[in-house]
């Protein structure tokens, strides 16, 4: 059974269960992995608490959730927010059932795909706490991060955009995915959950992979359930 500490935010969380639901294999409803998900809004925000504009530590309300529910049968847990990833380490000690680590599953992914190179589109607390560079890195792959200007498009299609309901600004991801490119990434992370839903709305083309599709491949995996054959790579082909 598969834990979920969902609602960091609400639309992602869905699109996780929605991923899920789609990468199994199953010809009934009973060859579906069974799931157990709290969307909980009102974690306070991970990336206002790594910058240091809050002094509300996300990480309490995460815990308590999780040991919910694993008392409730989880076997894993599954958190569809890359920036609450930097809290994996303090999460892992407190909560009796594995977390699947979404940023390090997808350097594996990319260390399968033979890339050298990687660019980050990812929020700028994800990307001030250096879990996805530290992650590359050890898996000798070469990070790639946006300058300022590029970092605030990123920024300003989760928060302006996808968390207030609104459109992604798509020729800002344009911007950011051709800065990444020309400085060697063979391919971008769409490292926020947020920009997931860019991808499901739009094509974006060769040589992207999403985090929070990777969580969800992963957890298919983990718990049982089978995969469709169109997810066994999670790089984008076209």
């Amino acid at each position: 059974m598969l834990g979920v500490i969902g609602g960091l935010g609400p639309m992602a969380t869905a699109l996780f269960m929605e991923m899920v639901t789609r990468m199994t294999d199953a010809s009934c409803d009973q060859e579906h992995i069974e799931m157990l998900v709290h969307s909980c809004p009102r974690i306070p925000d991970r990336t206002a608490y790594i910058l240091g504009n809050s002094d509300e530590d996300p990480s309490g309300v995460m815990i308590q959730i999780g040991k919910a529910l694993a008392e409730a049968g989880a076997s894993c847990i599954a958190i569809p927010c890359i920036t609450a990833h930097y809290f994996h380490r303090e999460l892992s000690a407190n909560i009796p059932v594995p977390i699947i680590h979404a940023v390090d599953e997808t350097s594996r992914e990319l260390l399968r795909h033979g890339d050298a190179k990687a660019g980050i589109m990812a929020t700028d607390g994800t990307v001030r706490s250096r879990i996805f560079q530290q992650s590359l890195q050890d898996a000798g792959i070469e990070p790639v991060l946006p300058d300022r200007e590029h970092q605030q498009y990123v920024m300003d299609m989760i928060y302006g955009d996808i968390k207030a309901g609104k459109p992604a600004d798509m020729e800002k991801f344009a911007r950011v995915s051709d800065y990444l490119r020309a400085r060697g990434a063979q391919s971008v992370i769409l490292g926020c959950t947020e920009l997931s839903t860019i991808k499901e709305q739009h094509p974006i083309g060769a040589g992207y992979i999403d985090a929070m599709e990777v969580l969800a491949q992963r957890a298919v995996l983990l718990c049982g359930g089978k995969l469709k054959e169109q997810y066994v790579s999670l790089v984008t082909e076209s």
